[in-house]
């Protein structure tokens, strides 16, 4: 394409979608869904942990890697269907990643081994590494410098509900009915949240498809890398989703045992502390047009080590305040992190810069949940403290750094 026709399709593009209109209110409600439906589907297994290694005859480590499988595969496979986006269409890509990653989900219960699930597990993953990254790059691509960060607040919030949504279903209703009644309860709720992007979600006005040709991916791959910003945004996201999970993943597994000795049934009730996400991750995203995103995502760093210190406590009514203050900041961490890098990467580079982010968020889940694992093996709660708040101080270092370039 010549430079006057490239700059021909720049300037025909329609406006972006402003905060208060028709088109705002559908985008963010389907985005909202979008979130609600990644989050539950991909931790649908962490509420059930104890009854997996009742039900399989394994440990605590072994039942976590049905988290960590499928994350993994998230992280492995979010960069070539971002970019694949680029043809396809970026509201294509993520319905379609959805309508897969549901009907796998309904396929979970059936799983005859651990060995299955674990597959399973790993294709449900792959499946969702169409939508978030996508899912950003829509977003940084319809939405007005005024309206983004709202919106992604808002995404961000739909993965919060989604997280404690999911969680709590799967988690109440196996306690009624057994595991695979769970993994249905919380595939059924992907399938409404699937049905409802599908209507809601409108058709890319912005976007403009590019010929799938592997030189000018991986000429935004480069792109993506070379600013330090986003690089530093990268390590953040690792870094934040490796303690969020490894907080999480064994939180059930401290709680029903001493000294808290908490009713199996009433564990899966810690994860309500997601609904906070849902206030925080729009609060962030109101607050960065005020205080900037380093100030923003800093002193959400800092709230999510005060609540670390409060879980770490022995006290039952300080470590559930602990957990709704490491929640909070969590998401609002994301939604700031996210954002950055959706406002600083322009151009061909926007989806793989998402992508890149997202692969380190999935991989730092899927790496942080594994490593939790043995330093709670190894030295209880006290070795899994030490270990997720070593990621929080290497988170601070640099999101510093970030500011600074």
């Amino acid at each position: 394409m010549s430079t006057a026709a490239g700059a021909q399709t720049v300037t025909s593009l329609p406006p972006a979608v402003e905060v208060g209109g028709r088109d705002f209110r559908r985008v963010s409600t389907a985005l909202f869904a979008a979130g609600m439906a990644t989050f539950s589907l991909l931790y649908a297994t962490q509420a059930l942990l104890p009854q997996l290694v009742e039900a399989f005859t394994i440990t605590p480590s072994q039942a976590s890697l049905t988290v960590s499988v499928g994350t993994g595969a998230l992280a492995l496979a979010v960069l070539p269907l971002a970019s694949l986006s680029e043809s396809f269409g970026r509201r294509r890509t993520m319905v379609t990643s959805l309508v897969v990653a549901s009907a796998v989900g309904l396929l979970l219960p059936l799983s005859p081994s651990f060995t299955v699930l674990l597959v399973l597990r790993a294709v449900q993953g792959a499946a969702l590494a169409g939508l978030p990254a996508t899912a950003m790059a829509y977003l940084g691509e319809e939405m007005s410098a005024r309206a983004l960060g709202g919106a992604m607040g808002l995404y961000i919030a739909g993965n919060s509900l989604g997280g404690m949504t999911g969680r709590l279903l799967s988690g109440l209703v196996a306690d009624l009915a057994g595991w695979r009644f769970g993994m249905l309860a919380d595939a059924s709720l992907a399938v409404v949240c699937t049905a409802l992007i599908a209507w809601l979600l409108p058709v890319s006005r912005r976007f403009v498809a590019q010929p799938l040709a592997l030189a000018p991916l991986l000429g935004g791959v480069r792109a993506a890398l070379a600013d330090p910003a986003l690089r530093a945004m990268y390590a953040v996201a690792a870094l934040l989703m490796g303690c969020f999970v490894g907080v999480y993943n064994f939180l059930g597994f401290r709680l029903i045992a001493a000294p808290f000795s908490v009713a199996p049934a009433l564990v899966a009730l810690v994860f309500v502390a997601y609904a906070v996400g849902s206030f925080s991750s729009p609060a962030a995203g109101r607050l960065t047009g005020r205080w900037g995103r380093p100030a923003v995502l800093g002193a959400s760093i800092a709230v999510v080590a005060l609540g670390l210190a409060l879980v770490a406590t022995s006290t039952l009514w300080l470590v559930l305040p602990g957990l709704v203050l490491l929640t909070g900041g969590f998401f609002a961490a994301h939604s700031t992190a996210s954002g950055w890098v959706a406002a600083r990467a322009g151009g061909r580079a926007r989806a793989q810069a998402s992508g890149l982010y997202l692969l380190a968020y999935y991989g730092g889940s899927s790496t942080g949940g594994w490593l939790a694992g043995p330093a709670f093996t190894a030295a209880g709660w006290t070795g899994l403290t030490v270990l997720v708040g070593a990621f929080l101080a290497l988170a601070l270092l640099a999101t510093t750094w970030a500011a600074r370039v």
